[in-house]
């Protein structure tokens, strides 16, 4: 595999993303108070998008152990709420 076709983790992704950010805050190419709302929103954005490659995982290890599995959103939704939010969402 090449680097062009390498995907970006969620954290690398928010690491370049919240870098360039950064970048306009320094140049005053934006004020403070956007920077916060940006860096909220980009937060809020690389939890999704990891959010999404664990079901993603999730998933496919599924479709290893059982067919059954594969693609059904509600069982991945389910996995990752018992998971990474403790079951009460």
């Amino acid at each position: 595999m090449n680097m062009k076709d390498k995907q970006q983790t969620a954290v690398e992704w928010f690491a370049n993303e919240s870098w360039q950010l950064k970048v306009q805050l320094d140049n005053q190419e934006i004020s403070v108070d956007e920077y916060v709302v940006f860096y909220v929103r980009l937060l809020y954005k690389a939890k999704e998008m990891e959010k999404e490659h664990i079901k993603s995982a999730f998933n496919i290890g599924e479709l290893m152990a059982n067919d059954y599995f594969y693609g059904n959103d509600d069982c991945a939704e389910n996995y990752y709420k018992e998971t990474y939010e403790g079951g009460n969402k």
